[in-house]
């Protein structure tokens, strides 16, 4: 996630009754990334949710409500059966990663002690910083959903110190109403973050009524927010072999701004940009004609690439063009940006790691 925004169809920790209504108002609006709880609507009703937000080629996310273990293994067990792509909050990781760890389903719990209806952060934030590394280890937990703004304490700090502490995603929850708490959560390295009730009630400046032109709102704020990030973006390299030397060409261009993102390659144009640039950070997956293709493809499936960069060569046959047409189908279809050429690398590069300074 390159600091997305996460729409949620729920107000006072309940989907709200009119979700499929307000999701084709969003949908309009142009998010991409809506969640709900496994209350307020009858289990068959929240399935139609959750296929509609994929059918539209969105991502689906199911938040966890209640505090005590039967219903957070209940929320989590919805989860599977809704099947939703991500999972978020609860407690109890090691008891859920039993139930969704055969699944596709995404887990981000919380760190830190909650409390209350609506939910509260407490502890001091050494205690929130080590529960969240040590969540961080499980195998079945994808990222963290930190419950920032009810943290009663220095929430920049703590949500730095999060991020900073675990090399999986942050996503940021609880009471984001405002541009200046959007861009909190970017400076602090935040993968994502939700708002819900500040949506629906109208509290972003907008330059249309309705709810499509809160959600127009936000998604603006999140692209300005998104560009002082200091978060790093996965970025997957790979190049024909006569485009290798194109592909070498443009690394070494943008070498200064790729400098701290994180790239995966397959395993020959890994090698040959690891030669060049020691400096950068590159995970080298199998060669293409030894699945490191399908490797990527797993990689795009899972939300764990913010964007491709495949340097094609339509001049000549290739025996990885149905390599190549799978990756294109797959970005298509998890919303995945994907440049074919040089042009087009160089206006996602612009887009994704361009960087600028608050103020």
């Amino acid at each position: 996630m390159a600091f997305d925004f996460i729409l949620m169809l729920t107000a006072n920790d309940r989907t709200i009754p009119d979700a499929r209504a307000r999701l084709d108002e969003a949908l309009e609006g142009g998010v991409r990334h809506i969640g709900f709880k496994d209350v307020g609507l009858p289990m068959s009703e929240l399935k139609a949710l959750a296929a509609a937000i994929r059918s539209a080629g969105g991502r689906s996310y199911l938040e966890v409500v209640s505090l005590d273990a039967d219903s957070e293994m209940a929320s989590a067990r919805a989860a599977v059966e809704i099947d939703v792509d991500c999972l978020l909050g609860g407690t109890r990781a090691k008891e859920v990663t039993e139930i969704t760890r055969h699944h596709p389903v995404r887990y981000y719990p919380f760190p830190g002690r909650i409390t209350g209806h609506p939910s509260v952060l407490e502890g001091p934030a050494s205690d929130i910083v080590a529960s969240a590394r040590s969540l961080a280890d499980f195998e079945h937990v994808h990222g963290l959903d930190l419950l920032a703004y009810r943290f009663d304490g220095d929430v920049p700090g703590l949500m730095a110190q999060v991020c900073a502490a675990v090399g999986k995603p942050v996503i940021m929850a609880g009471s984001i109403d405002s541009e200046a708490r959007v861009t909190t959560c970017a400076e602090a390295g935040a993968a994502g973050f939700t708002v819900g009730t500040a949506a629906l009630a109208g509290a972003f400046p907008a330059e249309s009524a309705g709810f499509a032109g809160q959600v127009r709102s936000i998604l603006a704020i999140t692209a300005r927010a998104r560009a002082l990030s200091p978060a790093p973006r996965r970025l997957a390299l790979v190049a024909h072999d006569t485009r290798k030397a194109q592909l070498r060409a443009w690394v070494s261009r943008h070498q200064a701004a790729l400098e701290g993102h994180r790239l995966i390659c397959t395993g020959g144009t890994g090698r040959m940009l690891a030669e060049q640039h020691p400096g950068l950070s590159i995970r080298r997956l199998q060669r293409g004609d030894r699945g490191g293709d399908q490797q990527l493809g797993a990689l795009i499936a899972t939300g764990e690439l913010d964007a491709v960069i495949f340097f094609a060569d339509p001049t000549v046959p290739h025996g990885g063009d149905v390599d190549l047409q799978a990756l294109t189908r797959l970005a298509m279809l998890h919303d995945t940006p994907l440049a074919l050429s040089t042009s087009a690398a160089d206006m996602l590069a612009a887009a994704l790691l361009t960087r600028r300074r608050a103020g």
